[in-house]
């Protein structure tokens, strides 16, 4: 294996480890297009139906297995959505636009 696809794969296993929880999406799990924010901070997400949630709805959506590609991680006492690392940047949640909700 050469030392890119290694640093790739070291780099996503750690990333993964700074999840709690990395649900089961069910079939019919939506998947986030956009960023809600207010003050540069995340306050919702937008989903790939077209309807806007807040992030804590986010959260219970995901532990459901209601969005696909999502864990959830947490700061403090708050709990937020990250993506599952897979050497990919192009569908990771910083790399979405930011929407109105």
């Amino acid at each position: 294996m050469n030392n890119k696809k290694k640093d790739t794969n070291l780099t996503a296993a750690l990333a993964k480890n700074t999840l709690d929880e990395i649900p089961q999406p069910k079939s019919d799990a939506r998947h986030i297009t956009g960023l809600v924010k207010h003050s540069g901070k995340i306050d919702g997400y937008q989903l790939s139906d077209g309807s806007t949630i807040s992030k804590e709805e986010g959260v219970q959506m995901a532990k459901a297995g209601e969005i696909k590609g999502v864990g959830v991680a947490h700061r403090g006492d708050t709990e937020y959505l990250k993506s599952i690392p897979d050497g990919s940047d192009d569908n990771n949640l910083s790399s979405l636009p930011s929407v109105s909700g």
